[in-house]
């Protein structure tokens, strides 16, 4: 697992790009291998303001105060932060730009599961199609609330789960052999295939707020890990063609 990077600093923030496979914090097991203490052990006292699941990546802001993290958590709890992910959709969504406005909650009887549910809380999603492949699609999404699950509840909702989403889609991990097809060859050292991408294919990609002290606008983006570009890669050789460009 790489190393989380720090994108910007101040006296009140902490911007952070979270590598995949590292929690936000520390889970009921208290396990010490996490992004707030990773930071406490370099800057002191930190305050969480928002989180990002363990197997998704990207940009993360956390307060250094008190102040800044009441002035953070009030846009949060007042939508006026803008989050924007990265998502691969399985399947070919041919609609250019839409939202989901659906209610999400619990699920009723699987603990950590997210389902639609009219006793949900209100949720929205924006989004717009960047790339289409023959089976995939590439959107970014704009997450206008901050429910567990939002993005990857919302499109698995409307007939298109994450490429990858062990939970809500259709495989656990995505193999070159699947894109490759027929081409796919095994290698000479090696009869084993590795997964281009073995976690959800979901990138906290930019991230839109007002500083605590300046109250001006800032943007800040989270490039994309190894995985995920690789992946993109591999689809932009092997899937794309004229037929499928917008």
């Amino acid at each position: 697992m790489s190393r989380p990077e720090l994108i910007y600093e101040d006296e009140a923030i902490l911007v952070v790009n979270k590598p995949p496979g590292l929690l936000t914090i520390a889970d009921r097991f208290g396990n010490p291998n996490n992004l707030h203490e990773w930071l406490e052990r370099r800057y002191g006292r930190v305050l969480v303001v928002h989180r990002l699941d363990r197997e998704t990546s990207g940009v993360l802001c956390f307060a250094r105060t008190e102040e800044a993290h009441r002035y953070l958590s009030l846009q949060f709890e007042h939508h006026s932060v803008d989050k924007f992910y990265l998502v691969l959709l399985d399947g070919i969504m041919l609609q250019e730009e839409g939202e989901i406005n659906k209610p999400i909650g619990p699920h009723p009887t699987i603990s950590g599961k997210m389902v639609i549910t009219a006793r949900g809380k209100p949720s929205l999603t924006k989004y717009r199609v960047l790339e289409r492949f023959q089976h995939f699609t590439l959107i970014e999404a704009l997450l206008k609330t901050g429910r567990m699950h939002q993005a990857r509840i919302h499109f698995q909702s409307i007939g298109y789960p994450l490429a990858v989403d062990a939970l809500y889609g259709r495989r656990s991990a995505l193999y070159l052999s699947e894109i490759k097809g027929r081409a796919y060859k095994v290698g000479k050292f090696s009869t084993e295939e590795r997964p281009l991408l073995a976690r959800t294919s979901l990138h906290a990609h930019r991230l839109c707020f007002d500083h605590p002290i300046s109250e001006q606008r800032m943007e800040f983006q989270a490039e994309l890990p190894k995985d995920f570009y690789a992946l993109l890669k591999q689809l932009r050789k092997w899937e794309q063609t004229a037929d499928y460009q917008k």
